[in-house]
């Protein structure tokens, strides 16, 4: 039997908010991993990935430095979330 690690987003894609409005983006992800560190990205059309930051779930620890101090994100045992203000 062989599984895999799984995430997917938490709402439809499309989120629009107004230039002042904080944004939050959540994912679920499965894992049998008690390691886990997940990583956010951006892609702008036709763009390169950017990295904008990392946080540690489960018994990981630690955080990397958002690219841009309006990212912030936390992270549970099943989700993580990411703020943009």
């Amino acid at each position: 039997v062989m599984t895999a690690d799984q995430i997917r987003p938490n709402q439809e894609t499309g989120v629009i908010k107004k230039e002042d409005e904080t944004v939050t983006l959540s994912c679920s992800y499965d894992t049998s991993s008690r390691d886990v560190v997940l990583y956010w990205y951006r892609q702008h059309p036709n763009g390169e990935s950017q990295y904008l930051l990392y946080k540690a779930a489960r018994s990981s620890g630690g955080e990397g430095s958002p690219s841009d101090p309006r990212f912030q994100a936390t992270t549970s045992q099943n989700s993580t979330e990411l703020s943009i203000k």
